[in-house]
C-alpha cells in the first residue's frame, strides 16, 4: 500500500505546507503521492481532507488547481462536507470558464477554425505565447472542473445555500456560446429546482393537480415521476411506470426501460420534449405549468437519474378547485407540432 496508518494524513499535511511556503518543487513531490495514492485513502481521512484540499484551491496554479477540485468532489462523493467544499470550487470553476472565454475569443481573432480538444489535440507550443497560458489551460481544464462541480451539486444544500450559482451559469453559458460546446452536465445540474412547484392540467378531464419538485435532472426523470404521482394515485388515466423504474428516478442506482405515460405540453402549446430540463418549462403566475395530452406516438427510453448521485422526487401536493384548472387551461395555447 502506498499509504498505511496516518500517511495520507501526513502527505496531505506536507501539501498543505509547500502550497502555502509557495515551495514549488515540494508541492510538486507531495501532489504527486497525494494523486497516485488517493484512492487507497480510508472514507475518514477523505471526509477530514475534503475542506483542506479546497481551502488550497485559491492559492494553486491552474492545471493542479483542476485536478485538486475533482479530488475534492471525489472527497465530499466519500462523505466530506459539501457545504465547505463548493464555495472553492465553483470560485475555480467561475474563473476557469471565464478564462476558457477569453481562450475562445483569442483563438477565433486568429482565424485558427475548429477549436482543440480539452487534452490538448490541435494545440500548438507557441498557442501558450500567442493566446495565454492561464486561458489555455482553462480551456483543458474545464471537464475536470465540470465533474468536480456537478460532485458539489449533487447536494441539496448545496443548491439551496451556497451563492455562485448563477454567476457560474451565466460563465458556463458565455463558453457554450462561444465554442458551441453545451458542457450539458454542468449547464443541468445548475438547473436543477429543488421545493419548486409545479401545476398539471389533464387536458382530456379539465383536472389540475399541485406538486413539487426536486432534484430532478431532466424531463425524462420528470415524466417518469409525474406520471407515478397522478396515474400512480389513480387522478389521471393512463400506463403508470413500473416500481422500479419510479425508484431509479428517485434514489436507486441502475436504469431500467420504460414507456411515456404522456405527451407533456407548455402553456405556451410548445411540446416539453423529454431530452430538456424542468427549469425550461414555462411559468403561468409563478408556477410551472404542465398540460398531458395522449402520447402522440410510443416513446421507450430507460428510465433513471440523469445525476446518479442526487436524490429526486415529486410530491404530490393537491387538487386544483375545478374553476382554477378551467382558468387555467384557458390560457393555454394548443400544441405546436
Amino acid at each position: 500500500m502506498i499509504f498505511g496508518r496516518g500517511r495520507f494524513r501526513a502527505v496531505l499535511g506536507t501539501f498543505e505546507a509547500a502550497v502555502h511556503a509557495q515551495d514549488a518543487d515540494e508541492a510538486e513531490r507531495a501532489f504527486e503521492r497525494l494523486t497516485r495514492g488517493f484512492g487507497k485513502a480510508a472514507d475518514a481521512e477523505l471526509q477530514a481532507a475534503g475542506p483542506r484540499l479546497s481551502a488550497l484551491l485559491g492559492q494553486l496554479p491552474p492545471g493542479p488547481r483542476a485536478v485538486v477540485a475533482v479530488l475534492t468532489g471525489a472527497c465530499v462523493e466519500r462523505g466530506a462536507d459539501p457545504l465547505a467544499c463548493a464555495p472553492a470550487v465553483f470560485a475555480g470553476a467561475r474563473d476557469a470558464f471565464e478564462q476558457a472565454a477569453v481562450f475562445c475569443e483569442r483563438w477565433a481573432a486568429q482565424g485558427r477554425g475548429e477549436l482543440p480538444d480539452h487534452e490538448g489535440e490541435g494545440l500548438e507550443e507557441a498557442d501558450f505565447e500567442r493566446i495565454g497560458f492561464e486561458p489555455v489551460v482553462a480551456w483543458q481544464s474545464l471537464p475536470q472542473f465540470e465533474m468536480a462541480c456537478v460532485a458539489m451539486l449533487n447536494s441539496p444544500r448545496v443548491r439551496r445555500e451556497v451563492p455562485g450559482r448563477e454567476e457560474l451559469a451565466a460563465a458556463v453559458a458565455r463558453v457554450a456560446e462561444l465554442s458551441g460546446e453545451p458542457f450539458k452536465c454542468l449547464t443541468y445540474a445548475l438547473a436543477v429546482l429543488d421545493d419548486e412547484p409545479f401545476v398539471v392540467l389533464d387536458r382530456a378531464t379539465g383536472a389540475g393537480f399541485a406538486l413539487r419538485a426536486s432534484g430532478v435532472g431532466d424531463n425524462f426523470q420528470l415524466h417518469t415521476l409525474l406520471a407515478d404521482a397522478l396515474i400512480g394515485r389513480g387522478l389521471v388515466q393512463g400506463e403508470a411506470p413500473s416500481g422500479e423504474a419510479v425508484a431509479c428516478c428517485r434514489d436507486q442506482a441502475g436504469m431500467v426501460p420504460t414507456t411515456g405515460s404522456f405527451n407533456l405540453v407548455g402553456a405556451d402549446g410548445e411540446w416539453i420534449w423529454n431530452e430538456g430540463k424542468p427549469a425550461d418549462i414555462p411559468v403561468v403566475d409563478g408556477v410551472r405549468l404542465v398540460v398531458l395530452d395522449p402520447p402522440a406516438y410510443q416513446r421507450s427510453w430507460p428510465a433513471g437519474r440523469f445525476f446518479p448521485g442526487m436524490t429526486g422526487e415529486v410530491v404530490y401536493d393537491h387538487a386544483l378547485a375545478p374553476e382554477e384548472s378551467a382558468a387555467l387551461l384557458a390560457r393555454v395555447a394548443q400544441p405546436i407540432r
